[in-house]
């Protein structure tokens, strides 16, 4: 688990968005997951992120219209599985984010928490292998962001994932594996001492 650090604007987004293949480099080689990004085609690259990353934003972009199911199956139905199967392992993301009971509900319906809680089973539903996280507490209350956190550090763990979060939380910082500083357009590893 590896958290981004950073002042606004140095490009913590800006590098999520390329290693997930939303957004082309301009200059350089990008390698994620030994796939050099750059040179996939639109069609790969988007095969690639709906196999082989989750993203989890500050805003969880659920579809107002749907309920939490129909939400956390859209990348299989996207995919191409068939909708009963997508059903199913929608409902158990859902409970495995502790969202039984909320299944039906539409976003409108739900307290922040549990939209973040959507938005993260709908990124893992496809079983990634690579979580991107863009300040995924940043809009909930410290309470609640801190259940949001101890949820992605237990999926990380029990899911075998490779987690880079965007942060501005140095506590939640702290708490991952390494701390990397984007300044200046340059990443630098920070030891424990330095994360503040």
């Amino acid at each position: 688990m590896l958290a981004i650090v950073g002042e606004s604007g140095t490009g913590k987004s800006s590098l999520l968005h390329v290693l997930g293949t939303l957004d082309r480099p301009s200059e350089g080689e990008i390698y994620c997951a030994k796939v050099a990004v750059k040179s996939l085609s639109d069609e790969t690259a988007a095969e690639f992120r709906n196999h082989e990353v989750g993203f989890v934003w500050q805003f969880h972009y659920l579809l107002p219209e749907f309920d939490a199911l129909e939400n956390v199956a859209m990348p299989l139905l996207a995919r191409g599985d068939a909708p009963k199967q997508a059903r199913a392992r929608a409902a158990q993301w859902l409970q495995e984010v502790g969202l039984a009971d909320r299944m039906h509900h539409r976003s409108g319906e739900l307290s922040g928490g549990e939209q973040q809680r959507v938005a993260l089973a709908r990124a893992l539903v496809t079983s990634p292998k690579l979580l991107l996280a863009d300040e995924p507490t940043g809009d909930l209350d410290s309470g609640t962001a801190e259940r949001i956190f101890e949820l992605i550090a237990r999926l990380h763990s029990q899911h075998q994932l490779t987690s880079i979060i965007v942060t501005h939380n140095m506590a939640f910082a702290r708490r991952c594996d390494r701390v990397l500083r984007l300044h200046a357009g340059r990443l630098e590893e920070l030891p424990p001492e330095r994360v503040m």
